[in-house]
């Protein structure tokens, strides 16, 4: 079949919060002191327990010093907020619920239960299959890959619309680029009054930057040898996509 979609693989759920964890800059934790938002605050381990670097004089601090067992219970908040202006900009919120316990002047964070809410709804995630994953390797440079698309390439954007189905078309008056994985671009289809997405998956797994520059190219490659949808064509001259 040559250059046709073969590779049809998305993120698990496993890896999908891994990568949202690994790319969060903020993150929100409710605990027996309260709610506390923190930025630019934590780091993760590799096994996906969460290093959180809080003030002296934090609340969060203070209940864990004073907990019965020196580990209180808290949720964590994380959310995936598209790099690129869009409707819509939160693709998916990640909790985890656990226990605090203080270690060397930092407070670890230990998950006992995982739930990443998607698009399509709420999974819960296994514990384990968590700890043992690992975030997409694209994850830490997604922004930056995709904010240079946007910018700088919407050409190339409104070329890989042609791999769309018209129908998800109609109607359309700008698309974005609004994510991107090993497995491959999704893009954001907006429309007077609603938007929708659209996932086109890569050949094969894209592992490093070099390989994801190559698949962009069979997509490109694959959207100039189609023709170009009308439906957009008539809508070109309404949005700046």
């Amino acid at each position: 079949m040559g250059d046709s979609h073969t590779w049809t693989a998305a993120p698990a759920a496993a890896e999908q919060a891994r990568s949202v964890l690994a790319a969060a800059w903020s993150c929100a934790v409710t605990a027996e002191g309260g709610r506390e938002e923190f930025v630019g605050a934590h780091t993760v381990t590799d096994d996906g327990r969460v290093l959180l670097h809080v003030p002296e004089d934090s609340a969060l601090l203070a209940a864990a010093v004073c907990a019965p067992r020196g580990e209180p219970s808290a949720v964590l908040e994380f959310a995936d907020v598209a790099p690129v202006p869009v409707r819509g900009r939160i693709r998916a919120r990640l909790w985890l619920a656990g226990w605090f316990a203080v270690a060397d002047g930092h407070l670890a964070f230990r998950p006992t239960r995982v739930v990443l809410r998607r698009p399509s709804g709420a999974v819960v995630v296994d514990v384990d299959e968590f700890t043992a994953a690992a975030p997409d390797p694209l994850a830490l440079a997604e922004a930056r890959l995709l904010t240079h698309l946007a910018d700088c390439h919407g050409d190339a954007v409104q070329r890989l619309t042609r791999l769309v189905d018209p129908e998800s078309l109609h109607g359309a008056v700008r698309v974005r680029p609004l994510a991107v994985d090993r497995h491959g671009l999704t893009l954001r289809i907006e429309r007077i009054r609603d938007h929708g997405d659209v996932r086109l998956p890569f050949h094969a797994p894209a592992d490093e930057i070099a390989q994801l520059t190559e698949r962009v190219h069979v997509l490109l490659g694959q959207a100039a040898a189609a023709s170009c949808p009308r439906a957009l064509q008539r809508q070109r001259t309404d949005g700046d996509g």
